[in-house]
């Protein structure tokens, strides 16, 4: 008998190798460059100030991937400039005008930041995937409706390109047909558990980490711990002891590996 809906995942033809070089702009996404940017044409104003200050983090000789993460499709034009804004920055909402936009202005947002990666840097590759986390202030069924949007907007986007480099992560479809149960869910009832996150995490290493990116996150997982890890006694020989232990083991992985700090 089975209890759940699981998303069915292709293999994928291309994989991540170790340290390799990444962007993730987005909705979720725990480092971005300018802030968390919710809707794709904020993902292309972050892609346009790297690529405009020449601070694109690939190279162009070896593969490098960028993930962008979609939250809505609802975007915030100041009056004043008639400028999208990626951020309001707390200022009064009468300055503002909010919009909707339509699936062919996300698809040709997403479509723009794409080429402007590929141009430089035709190796690299792109995962596009959907927040799962609704909108309350939407009213679910507006939450629902642009989660659409940007759905429809990413299918249009990898059938378009029609490049098995340019793919599709179903995040959205993993907590709400797989996770079904409000146990994934924290208290507001909206944003997914850390157990919910690490299986998110899961299924995304298991399609496109390669067998040597595995083996390297099982080697650097309790060295970063043991690193973060905080005494109640850092002066005592015993910890001393402990984080020299860490450190060399640190310097042996990044030597064997040659990534960047």
């Amino acid at each position: 008998m089975q209890f759940t809906t699981p998303v069915t995942i292709s293999p994928s033809p291309w994989q991540i190798e170790p340290c390799e070089r990444m962007l993730f702009v987005g909705s979720c996404a725990m480092v971005n460059p300018f802030g968390v940017m919710y809707n794709p044409v904020s993902v292309l104003h972050t892609v346009k100030r790297l690529s405009d200050a020449g601070q694109l983090p690939f190279s162009t000789d070896q593969p490098g991937t960028a993930v962008f993460t979609l939250g809505t499709n609802h975007v915030y034009r100041l009056i004043a400039t008639g400028e999208i804004v990626d951020n309001c920055q707390k200022r009064p909402q009468k300055l503002f005008h909010e919009e909707l936009l339509t699936v062919e202005q996300c698809a040709e947002a997403l479509s723009e930041a794409i080429r402007l990666i590929r141009s430089p840097f035709p190796k690299t590759r792109f995962l596009l995937t959907v927040s799962p986390i609704r909108y309350r202030k939407y009213g679910y069924h507006g939450s629902q409706l642009s989660k659409a949007t940007l759905l429809l907007a990413v299918d249009q986007v990898v059938k378009a390109f029609d490049d098995p480099t340019i793919a599709y992560f179903p995040s959205y479809e993993i907590v709400n047909d797989e996770l079904r149960d409000y146990r994934f869910y924290q208290e507001d009832m909206l944003h997914p558990t850390d157990q919910a996150v690490s299986y998110i995490y899961e299924r995304l290493s298991e399609t496109y980490f390669s067998p040597a990116t595995l083996h390297f996150l099982e080697q650097w997982h309790p060295i970063r711990k043991a690193l973060e890890h905080r005494p109640f006694n850092p002066q005592s020989a015993e910890y001393q002891q402990f984080l020299h232990k860490a450190k060399e083991d640190y310097k042996v992985l990044k030597d064997k590996y040659h990534f960047e700090e």
